[in-house]
Order: C-alpha cells, then structure tokens, then sequence
C-alpha cells in the first residue's frame, strides 16, 4: 500500500511538468491575443516562441514581454511568430494582467537575453514544472 501510495505520488507530480508538442501539432496563437510585433520590420528578425503542454498554470495565459512590452498572451500548446527589430531583447514572461482570475493574481518574472541576427529566427519555449514553476528557454533542436 505505501509503495503504490509513492508511485502515485511521482506520477502526479511528473504530470504536472510540461511537455512539448509535436512538430505541426502546436496552435498559432489566435490574432486577439497577438498585441505587438506582428509587420516585418526592415533589416530585422523573428522570434518564435511556443508554450508547451502541461497541467500547471493549464487555465491561464502567460504574458509575452519584447523588451519589457506585452507582445502577447500565450496559452499551452499555443505558439507566436514575433517580428522584432535586429540586435539584442529581452524576451520574457510574466503574469496576464488582462486575467481577472486567480491567475491573473500571482507573481511571475523571467527574463532571457536573445540576439535576433537579420532575416533569422530564434527559437524560445515556454515550459511549466512541478519544482520551478514557469520559465523561458532556448529551444534546442
């Protein structure tokens, strides 16, 4: 009984960690969520961000900050094609202010450094664990 107790336990808290889509199976993020960075800028470069799937913080959207500016609001599964200016942002994640919920209630601040070379994508991930909570990565082939 204890030994199926501690299984159950590790099987719920492994399922709260997120996971990434498959290629072609993530959503594009709907236009009214989509706030800034959508022209093309000239002699710029894009941003990719997609959040992964996974139980945490499932009801909620994540803000998408460009330089410290809300670009958008990303649920899970969920995935955005930035047009930024080239050069180094700061790409980060924090609460929705725009969720009236408990969600929209809670403190969340990461930030990453990018460097966006011209006519090139970089590529972030939005993960969500058990232990850390949220945070944006490099996405590594």
């Amino acid at each position: 009984m204890r030994l199926m107790c501690a299984v159950l336990a590790l099987l719920a808290l492994a399922g709260c960690s997120s996971f990434q889509a498959a290629p072609g199976h993530g959503k594009t993020l709907p236009a009214e969520r989509w706030l800034a960075y959508q022209q093309p800028v000239e002699g710029g470069g894009q941003i990719l961000v997609a959040r992964e799937f996974g139980l945490l913080g499932g009801g909620c959207y994540v803000a998408l900050l460009v330089d410290r500016q809300v670009a958008a609001r990303i649920g899970i599964g969920e995935s955005v094609r930035l047009q930024v200016p080239a050069g180094r942002r700061v790409v980060g994640i924090g609460v929705d202010k725009q969720d009236d919920t408990l969600c929209g209630m809670g403190r969340l601040n990461r930030e990453l450094a990018v460097e966006v070379a011209p006519g090139e994508t970089s590529r972030l991930r939005i993960v969500s664990e058990a232990k850390n909570g949220f945070d944006i990565r490099p996405d590594t082939p």
